[in-house]
């Protein structure tokens, strides 16, 4: 083999590596990427949703969040526009007024979104609760003989 046949051998053997990795990188991703509209998104594309399920986020409106006998009605908006919620069950533990969303389901037949999955999205920040140091030696956990009361 001439020198120039095994240089193009090994580029084309190069590309041919750097196309499989693109593809398994892209098929990995596309598994792990959590898509979503925003409300002002949802809204403008309604009426080409029919019943299909999708994910809105947004933030709710404080003042809105009313429960139900079946979960939780409130409404969220991106600034742009207001949409209302129906979710079915109940909520995450940090659900609230002014909280960012992610709702999914599905348009109804009115003019409102039935949700039967809400995520948070929360600090990615952890900041641990101050100690005093003084205090911790006082301290002992619940159920401990020596901290249990006589």
């Amino acid at each position: 083999m001439t020198k120039s046949r095994r240089r193009a051998i090994a580029a084309l053997s190069l590309c041919g590596v750097a196309i499989v990795a693109i593809v398994v990188l892209t098929v990995v991703l596309s598994e792990n990427v959590v898509y979503f509209r925003t409300v002002s998104e949802a809204v403008a594309s309604k009426k080409s949703d029919g019943d299909h399920r999708f994910r809105m986020a947004g933030k709710v409106v404080p003042g809105t969040v009313h429960e139900t006998a079946h979960g939780v009605n409130f409404e969220i908006t991106d600034g742009k526009a207001t949409v209302e919620v129906v979710h079915q069950g109940d909520p995450p533990s940090l659900f609230k007024e002014g909280a960012p969303v992610v709702c999914e389901g599905r348009w109804t037949s009115g003019t409102a979104f039935a949700s039967d999955r809400i995520m948070i999205r929360h600090g990615s920040e952890y900041k641990p609760p101050k100690v005093n140091v003084n205090d911790a030696d006082a301290w002992s956990p619940p159920g401990d003989a020596e901290g249990a009361a006589a």
